[in-house]
């Protein structure tokens, strides 16, 4: 099978044009075939609801014969998921869970507020969304950490009602482990729901799901269309789909870990992730090479993995360091990992990534699973566009404004001139009526 993989291997320099770099810079953040088949499906969802979602449920996941009354996972369910999780990997989702937890408190926004310039109240407030939806993937994997990365999130916020979507298997259930970690992470509702059909339910509500104010949470293109066109119904997170990964690397790295690396997030299984190492040393993109096909063939996940590599993998050698990191921002990754000497003073040049994995002992599964920020990040080149959810994006901004007398006098001539240029003498009566005599 190795002998089949062509890896690509090419130079780059920021002056010359390369087709390679280009093609690979140029994914798209969306799909548009699978954007046609979303707007179809989202618009019968729209009208009709559970019957709709019902039908969509067969054809897409497979599930024969389902009710709208099973579509919420029972209580029942969730007990008896918990026992059949076993006792290692409830040690490891609390750990990870308390992780999350510690580093999303820490990153909680607080109301603040400074005085006017006439002595009124200038600042900002936090309130949590009353409902959102988390879409955790569990169609080629049950993504158990995306639900602690995403429902943890919500409930540190002070969101009273969670909502959790989630593909049920061919006979209508949900992984375990899934159940669990949901439970753990604070979900309130959990529904059987996946795909198109989930984000469609959650957007639009039926008799069965009341529609969310938000939808976070990543997907494979599908999912990613559907959130592109619910966008307005619903407030979003961030497009992320496919999973992607890019190493700058001098000759300090080991070709075994940057290997080890990519392969991890080449092996999601959408087809469509993409993996870059971007290196100063010829020789270690050669020994990269070798290794990603080496260590390819003992993944029990092959096949996915193999058609990335042969479609979705990119080895660049560029003259500095510097240059490797102008690529880098051009590609915006999703995940990217700085492993050169010194790696901190590489940090301050990143401009576009949705999360850093700094340093030879930080590979990017920790983020994935452990370390405290949410793995939910912009993919496809968003990354220049957005960043990764936090725990602020469970709760709404709100301006506050309460100026004094004096504050609307000294503003008075300000109003006047913008109401003047503008057209708007509405706005400057509202503001002179305070200080005219009836």
């Amino acid at each position: 099978m190795n002998e089949k993989i062509n890896i690509r291997r090419v130079r780059w320099h920021p002056d010359t044009a390369s087709a390679a770099v280009t093609r690979f810079l140029k994914r798209p953040a969306f799909d548009k075939k699978a954007e046609e088949t979303a707007k179809g499906v989202l618009e019968d969802i729209r009208k009709n609801g559970d019957k709709a979602i019902i039908r969509y449920i067969k054809e897409f996941d497979g599930v024969p014969s389902i009710a709208a009354k099973d579509l919420k996972v029972t209580a029942k369910e969730i007990n008896a998921a918990r026992d059949l999780v076993d006792r290692e990997f409830k040690l490891a989702a609390t750990d990870a869970c308390q992780r999350i937890t510690r580093f999303a408190k820490a990153g909680l926004s607080s109301d603040w507020s400074m005085s006017s310039p006439k002595g009124g109240i200038l600042g900002e407030q936090f309130v949590p969304f009353d409902r959102v939806g988390a879409y955790i993937p569990g169609g080629t994997a049950p993504l158990a950490s995306t639900a602690l990365m995403t429902v943890t999130l919500a409930r540190v916020a002070g969101v009273p009602e969670i909502v959790a979507c989630t593909p049920a298997d061919k006979q209508g259930k949900v992984n375990p482990v899934l159940l669990y970690a949901l439970e753990l992470a604070g979900a309130t509702e959990i529904y059987r729901v996946g795909g198109i059909q989930a984000i469609g339910a959650m957007a639009y509500g039926s008799k069965t799901i009341a529609p969310v104010q938000k939808i976070v949470g990543p997907g494979g293109p599908y999912v990613t269309a559907a959130k592109r066109l619910v966008y307005g119904h619903v407030s979003l997170d961030s497009v992320a789909g496919p999973s992607e990964i890019a190493v700058l690397a001098d000759d300090s790295a080991s070709p075994i870990h940057i290997a080890a690396d990519l392969l991890s997030q080449a092996e999601h299984g959408t087809g469509q992730e993409k993996v870059l190492l971007v290196t100063s040393s010829a020789r270690l993109a050669e020994r990269v090479e070798k290794e990603l096909l080496r260590q390819a063939e003992s993944l029990s996940r092959k096949k996915a993995v193999y058609e990335v590599l042969q479609k979705g993998a990119l080895l660049v050698v560029v003259e500095t360091l510097d240059h490797g990191m102008e690529l880098i921002n051009r590609f915006a990754p999703e995940h990217f990992q700085l492993m050169v000497h010194q790696p901190r003073t590489w940090l301050r040049k990143v401009r576009c990534a949705g999360a850093v994995f700094v340093g030879p002992w930080t590979p990017e599964c920790v983020g994935d699973y452990v370390a405290g920020p949410s793995h939910v990040l912009p993919t496809g080149g968003a990354a220049a566009l957005f960043s990764g959810l936090t725990v602020d994006d469970f709760r709404r901004r709100t301006s506050v404004v309460s100026f004094t007398s004096a504050d609307l006098k000294a503003a008075l001539p300000v109003i006047e001139a913008f109401g003047r240029v503008e057209g708007l003498d509405g706005h400057v009566r509202s503001a002179r009526a305070r200080f005219e005599t009836i």
